[in-house]
This record gives C-alpha cells, sequence and structure tokens, in this order.
C-alpha cells in the first residue's frame, strides 16, 4: 500500500532507540525511551485546500526532530508511521 499525505503533511518512522548507551552500557526495553528522531518517508505536495502553496523543505531520507506528541499515528501494514506538519517539525539533523 502507498501513502501519500496532502498538503504540508509529510509521513515519518520513528528511529529505533539506541541499545547501549555511549559508555557501553546495555538498555533493557523498560529503560529505552522513544527518541524524538525520525526519518521522512513520504512529503507532500505542499498545495492546501485554499489554493495558497507552502515550500516543502524536506525530503525523503531527512532526518528530524519533532516533538513526542505532535502528529497523528497511523499503523499501515504493521508498521507504525506518524503523520504532521512541516510546520510541526522542530529541527532538520544535518550529516
Amino acid at each position: 500500500m502507498n501513502i501519500k499525505p496532502l498538503g504540508d503533511r509529510v509521513v515519518l518512522r520513528q528511529i529505533d532507540a539506541e541499545e547501549k548507551t555511549k559508555s557501553g552500557i546495555i538498555l533493557t526495553t523498560n529503560a529505552k525511551e522513544k527518541p524524538s528522531i525520525f526519518e521522512v518517508l513520504v512529503v507532500g505536495d505542499g498545495i492546501q485546500n485554499d489554493g495558497t502553496e507552502v515550500k516543502m523543505i524536506l525530503k525523503v531520507g531527512d532526518k528530524v526532530i519533532t516533538n513526542k506528541y505532535s502528529g497523528m499515528t497511523a499503523k499501515v501494514e504493521d508498521e507504525e508511521l506518524v503523520i504532521v506538519r512541516q510546520s510541526d517539525i522542530l529541527a532538520l539533523i544535518e550529516d
């Protein structure tokens, strides 16, 4: 199934939490906190219902930081995805 976000919306996949700390301590499942770092899977066309255009600066493969509670979670083909507006994304992670 293909998913296409409308307007200025972006589909994100959460990046898995680290299994170990930087010092080498292995974390249990309960100790891991869900990171707020996501990978961009699909980007909308930026055209709103009223005809105004939003410049989409994100592209597929970008890594971004977003608020824990922003957007909507949807399960698509056994994968949990998050759909947010581009304006809900707080930062772009540059390599």
